[in-house]
């Protein structure tokens, strides 16, 4: 029998990397402040690279540090975006109920994470986020976001940074899901790292 190693303590903070990325001007700033704060931030400077915001909350009675990441969309700032990417333990794709294009960009910005990010995972903690659900110049249904997000197994949430509607509710999953990641990887190395291989049993003396 392998000798199973200890669980992770649930008492000890764990921190995460959670990244927002997306295209330019769908409300990434506002959803953070809105999470954070809990106020809403009017967006009317462009995010340049990215900026940090932290929160702290629990989930399954473990304490949680996020590190939010807070992404620029312009086209021309995606290189840089990218950099980002290396250490987050899940990923908020978000885009703009009113903008076609930004849904239709998802995509490519889902694409260009998961083939930066370390490890490759294809089951990569993520939510998705369609944003400004309070405006009425709709041009994204309800139904073909969800069918998007339902092909790649991803959860969708109709949110409202402006109305703080299904915002928390949006962030607290996604930090669920890269809890249970990171607990599995957490485990995972554990246990290998005492696994005994042939070349750890004792050698027979001569004498």
């Amino acid at each position: 029998l392998i000798p199973q190693g200890p669980s992770m303590d649930a008492s000890k903070k764990v921190d995460l990397k959670i990244i927002i990325i997306g295209a330019l001007g769908v409300g990434k700033t506002s959803l953070l402040h809105q999470y954070v704060h809990k106020t809403f931030y009017e967006d009317y400077r462009t995010t340049l690279g990215a900026s940090i915001l932290t929160k702290v909350l629990a989930v399954d009675n473990t304490p949680l540090k996020l590190q939010i990441w807070d992404t620029g969309g312009q086209e021309r700032f995606r290189s840089m975006v990218s950099t980002f990417y290396k250490g987050s333990d899940g990923c908020m794709l978000a885009f703009d109920v009113t903008d076609r294009e930004s849904f239709e960009s998802l995509d490519n910005w889902r694409d260009d994470f998961l083939e930066k990010v370390i490890p490759r995972e294809q089951d990569f903690p993520m939510v998705v986020l369609g944003n400004k659900i309070d405006i009425c110049d709709r041009q994204v249904p309800k139904e073909i976001a969800s069918a998007w997000c339902k092909e790649k197994d991803i959860p969708y949430f109709e949110v409202s940074a402006k109305n703080n509607i299904n915002v928390a509710e949006a962030f607290e999953t996604l930090a669920k899901q890269a809890l249970t990641t990171y607990k599995g990887i957490f485990e995972s190395y554990l246990t290998d790292s005492i696994k005994l291989t042939p070349n750890d049993k004792p050698k027979k003396s001569c004498c």
